[in-house]
């Protein structure tokens, strides 16, 4: 393998690894959720404080979606699975 195609296999290495890192934990508007059940399980699933949640819930109602946690892939599934049992529309991107 040449100098060259080392050096490319690990910048792609380096994106690869870059994008596992970068993943967003998006939450998702519905019409159907007050703003205090949003709040409440933000605070209890992502560990967010009152106000990081009250300000994500009204990102959330006012754009129809906001990134609520960034992180690894592996860190955001758990969230985004207790976020769906409680009857939250959420995603990873």
């Amino acid at each position: 393998m040449s100098n060259q195609e080392k050096t490319h296999k690990q910048e792609k290495e380096i994106v690869l690894t870059e994008k596992s890192l970068n993943k967003f934990l998006v939450l998702h508007n519905d019409d159907y959720h007050s703003f205090d059940y949003v709040i409440d399980a933000l605070i209890d699933v992502c560990k967010h404080d009152t106000e990081q949640a009250v300000q994500c819930t009204y990102l959330v109602h006012y754009k129809g979606k906001a990134d609520v946690k960034k992180g690894k892939y592996t860190t955001l599934k758990p969230m985004m699975q207790q976020l769906r049992k409680k009857d939250l529309k959420a995603t990873i991107e």
